[in-house]
């Protein structure tokens, strides 16, 4: 049985609504971009949803492209969606919780070319790369304490300004949560243990083993693959024996069930 596509593959994380939720835009202003067969947004189905939102009185000021979608492990083309907010002026956010770790590898860090062009990415290391729970990052590129700005609440008795350390290293002042636990701090101590090599050894091997599951579930009959992996998500479909013996045609598809 040949290899079956998923249609309804518009759907970047669920956070991107619930945060407009939170932040009082509402999920209503949240446009959701198109995405081709394999999951990866369609830039310029991207660029006509900014110029329909514009023509509707609408004010676009951030776009969210994903680095290893949560169900397909799909990479949007941040390079051409780049191009795109730099033309329009948005704000380019990358949430590369699940795929960032594809950067520790030589390898396969080319899921991720344009990266360095966004104006701040999510990473999850608690995730590929195996950190404690929970390790997460915020990078941004803006270099004029942008996170400051936005969450400092001057609080004299806690950010006193003459600590016997750098002031602009202490992150309490830059967060929601002024409490949250240091994962940098984790982190780099993880890195410093293992060492880089180590944690892109963790990478490839991930990948490696994807692949080798995917060849593997090709030679079983009634696990047709939903697509050849791009990341280490291996999509199938499961065919109930009753049903092998249909032959491929709709009629098998609509007794099977869909992806949503």
């Amino acid at each position: 049985m040949e290899t079956k596509q998923c249609t309804a593959v518009d759907k970047c994380h669920y956070s991107i609504s619930k945060a407009a939720a939170l932040l009082g835009i509402a999920t209503k202003n949240v446009y959701v971009v198109p995405s081709d067969k394999r999951g990866k947004m369609i830039p310029s189905a991207l660029e006509e949803l900014i110029k329909a939102a514009k023509s509707e009185g609408a004010l676009p000021f951030m776009v969210n492209a994903t680095a290893g979608t949560t169900v397909l492990g799909a990479f949007d083309p941040i390079e051409e969606i780049a191009d795109i907010c730099e033309k329009h002026d948005l704000w380019l956010h990358v949430d590369a919780c699940w795929g960032g770790a594809a950067l520790m590898s030589k390898k396969h860090k080319h899921l991720l070319k344009g990266i360095h062009r966004a104006n701040s990415v999510a990473w999850n290391p608690h995730k590929m790369l195996m950190a404690c729970l929970q390790c997460s990052a915020l990078l941004v590129r803006d270099k004029t304490s942008i996170l400051q700005r936005c969450h400092s609440a001057q609080a004299s008795y806690l950010f006193q300004q003459d600590k016997f350390f750098d002031v602009s290293n202490d992150t309490g002042d830059k967060s929601i949560q002024c409490s949250r636990k240091p994962d940098a701090f984790k982190f780099w101590l993880m890195w410093k243990a293992l060492g880089a090599s180590e944690l892109e050894q963790r990478v490839d091997r991930a990948l490696t083993m994807a692949r080798l599951l995917a060849q593997e579930i090709k030679k079983r009959e009634g696990f047709p693959l939903l697509m050849a992996p791009d990341y280490v998500n291996v999509c199938l479909w499961y065919i109930p024996s009753s049903l092998r013996k249909l032959p491929d045609s709709p009629e098998l598809w609509k007794n099977l069930p869909h992806c949503e």
